[in-house]
């Protein structure tokens, strides 16, 4: 069984800064990729960053992914919030390798932050 715990949300003032952090537990062999989302009230999930190097505009210059393989742990650093990255951020794990012989993709529960204006 395979689990993501995101950590790291909170309400925090406009300007300020957050840290998610994002183990994976289980019995692994490979994570292929691994990434943050993020879903506002009345809006679709949309993807924050990947740890390809792949960013949403909106927070290019502002967010910082990074990824422990050691550790199976994914961070999202965010700073300059601003109160539209208000939302549920969701770790996400893509192409997991199990040893049971699977391979898919998984989501954490989701984790809320609030930017107060």
């Amino acid at each position: 069984q395979v689990e993501l715990v995101e950590s790291g949300g909170g309400l925090v003032q406009a300007g300020g800064s957050l840290s998610l952090s994002c183990v994976v537990s289980g019995s692994i062999i490979r994570i292929s990729a691994m990434g943050w989302y993020r879903q506002a009230p009345g809006k679709q999930r949309e993807l924050v960053a990947m740890t390809s190097g792949r960013y949403a505009d909106s927070v290019k210059g502002r967010f910082t992914i990074s990824r422990d393989n050691a550790k199976n742990t994914v961070y999202l650093q965010m700073n300059s919030l601003k109160p539209e990255d208000t939302a549920v951020y969701y770790c996400y794990a893509a192409r997991v390798y199990s040893e049971n012989g699977s391979r898919r993709d998984y989501w954490g529960q989701g984790t809320q932050v609030t930017v107060s204006a």
